[in-house]
């Protein structure tokens, strides 16, 4: 009887884990294009680069506030950010700000949009 229970509730969580794993995935695969990227009214939204401060100083979207993905407090420092808003998330080519999304879905922010590309496609498209 015991080795029928054990079953069943591996079983239970099996499905658990899997629900959950489904959940978290689909919060972590908002995209857009960075190179359809306007000016909005950041009001209830926040535009995140993470590139390091030099690649900040030389150039970035309108609006954005830099927090370095290689900084050591990322972490607490995007925290910061109320989980209320819309973040939009940026770096170079796209590598980082889908590390960011990922980290950002784990610590419970569930409007977090990528915007793949990078930086570098969004002056291809604007230059």
């Amino acid at each position: 009887m015991n080795l029928i229970f054990k079953e069943y509730y591996m079983r239970g969580l099996c499905v658990l884990l899997f629900f959950l794993v489904t959940v978290v995935l689909s919060a972590q695969t908002k995209s857009q294009s960075i190179t359809t990227w306007e000016e909005i009214n950041l009001e209830d939204a926040v535009l995140v680069d993470v590139r390091t401060a030099e690649e900040y100083s030389a150039g970035h979207l309108n609006g954005a506030l830099n927090i370095d993905w290689f900084s050591e407090d990322f972490a607490n420092q995007i925290q910061e950010v109320p989980k209320t808003k819309t973040i939009y998330l940026y770096c170079k080519k796209g590598g980082r700000s889908t590390k960011a999304q990922e980290l950002l879905a784990s610590l419970g922010y569930s409007n977090v949009i990528n915007l793949t590309g990078g930086f570098d496609a969004w002056l291809a498209e604007h230059n």
